[in-house]
C-alpha cells in the first residue's frame, strides 16, 4: 500500500510527494487553490438548464386539461 501512495502526484501542481497534512496535496497554497476552483465553479458537472418552475407547472397544467377534453369527448 505505501508504495502505491508513493506513486500519488498533486493534483494541482504535479509534485511527487504530497504531504500528508494536506493529502493529496503538497501545500496548503495547492488545496486552497483546489478549494478555490470548487467555490469559483470550475469543477462542475454540464447539464441542461433547469426547467423554470412556472413554466413546468404550466405545462402540467395544459396536459391535465387537454387529457380531461380528451376523457370527456371520447
Amino acid at each position: 500500500m505505501a508504495g502505491a501512495r508513493a506513486n500519488k502526484t498533486c493534483p494541482i501542481c504535479s509534485v511527487r510527494e504530497p504531504v500528508v497534512d494536506y493529502h493529496p496535496f503538497c501545500s496548503k497554497r495547492c488545496a486552497d487553490v483546489d478549494l478555490s476552483r470548487w467555490l469559483g465553479g470550475k469543477y462542475s458537472i454540464p447539464s441542461a438548464e433547469p426547467v423554470d418552475e412556472f413554466e413546468l407547472m404550466d405545462a402540467l397544467e395544459r396536459e391535465r386539461s387537454t387529457r380531461q377534453g380528451a376523457e370527456e369527448s371520447g
